[in-house]
């Protein structure tokens, strides 16, 4: 691919990305007020700024993880690299470098999305409106999604644009898993008590597998169920498994379709992740230690990654750090 391509790719791989990081971020801050209503409130909140491993960052602006401070940081700072204004500000400055390629529909719906989000006030994050801002925000993107699928050319760059997205879902997907599940790991007196079910519910519904989750299982909800369901499930759209399906056949059909040299080492990491998915059973994983599991996981997909960046975007090979975002492009 020639430099002016491959700036291309990686700008459509990176818009992906930053656009599914903000849906993801804008649900479980939505969710987790579910999380924050019964004794574990603080640790749901605290939960949120190590999922995207923001410890560090956290702490230096605001002394306790609590409820308005988390938001604040995760919606509006602009100085946060891992808010919703900051991604969507990434996707918007990728977009700027795509113009001749996108939709005239994409460009003005990213800067209205930007500057709306801009304009948010204290009021719009009070505990009685930030439901509302957030479901706001889940609809933007969620409409940024359908009018790429209804506007973007089928070339190479929706391939990109594929494979950015759903390398993203996974990421969040294991992240929030990892944290969740051992923060709800029942107190035996909570299992199989109303809080207990909740918790576990609004979990699934952080990955917006709720309904999904109980048509398979409607005798109830379990750990195991869960965690099974969020990283096996051959058919629900966010599943870990599905969406290293969806990886390994874009890149395929982007290799195949359009003669793209490269990529083979992105291919074998994809089929050797995708492999260890299909043959693992839950309850082999928890055995052997789901944090393990999903730190593999996430070690994995930082390589394919940079493997795509190498044959694609013309980096050069490095170690990447599977917590660390690129800046925007």
């Amino acid at each position: 691919m020639s430099s002016l391509l491959s700036r291309y790719a990686d700008c459509i791989f990176w818009l992906a990305r930053f656009v599914e990081r903000a849906e993801n971020l804008a649900r479980i801050l939505d969710v987790n007020e579910t999380f924050s209503r019964d004794a574990r409130g603080s640790q749901n909140w605290l939960s949120i700024v190590q999922l995207n491993a923001d410890e560090k960052r956290f702490f230096e602006k605001h002394p306790i993880a609590t409820a308005d401070a988390v938001i604040r940081f995760y919606v509006t700072d602009i100085e946060n690299p891992t808010s919703i204004i900051s991604a969507i500000r990434a996707a918007r400055e990728n977009a700027r470098t795509l113009r001749p390629l996108i939709s005239t529909e994409m460009w003005v719906h990213l800067n209205v999305f930007y500057n709306r989000l801009k304009q948010i006030d204290k009021a719009e994050l009070a505990p009685g409106a930030m439901t509302r801002l957030l479901t706001w925000i889940k609809e933007a993107c969620q409409t940024h999604t359908g009018i790429t699928e209804g506007t973007f050319f089928r070339d190479q760059g929706w391939y990109f644009y594929q494979l950015g997205r759903y390398i993203e879902r996974a990421d969040q997907t294991t992240r929030l898993l990892d944290i969740k599940y051992h923060l709800l790991l029942p107190k035996s007196a909570d299992v199989g008590s109303p809080v207990d079910a909740s918790q576990w519910s609004a979990l699934l519904r952080s990955a917006a597998g709720y309904h999904a989750f109980r048509r398979l299982h409607s005798n109830g909800i379990t750990p195991s169920r869960v965690a099974g369901f969020l990283l096996l499930n051959h058919r629900f759209p966010r599943s870990v498994y599905l969406c290293l399906r969806e990886v390994d056949q874009n890149l395929n059909e982007l290799r195949s379709r359009h003669s793209l040299r490269g990529g083979s080492d992105a291919c074998n990491a994809v089929d050797e992740l995708h492999a260890i998915l299909s043959t693992k059973t839950i309850d082999e994983i928890l055995d052997a230690g789901l944090h393990e599991f999903i730190d593999l996981i996430q070690c994995q997909l930082a390589d394919i990654t940079n493997r795509l960046a190498v044959a694609f975007f013309g980096a050069m090979p490095t170690m990447p750090d599977a917590e660390a975002a690129p800046a925007p492009q």
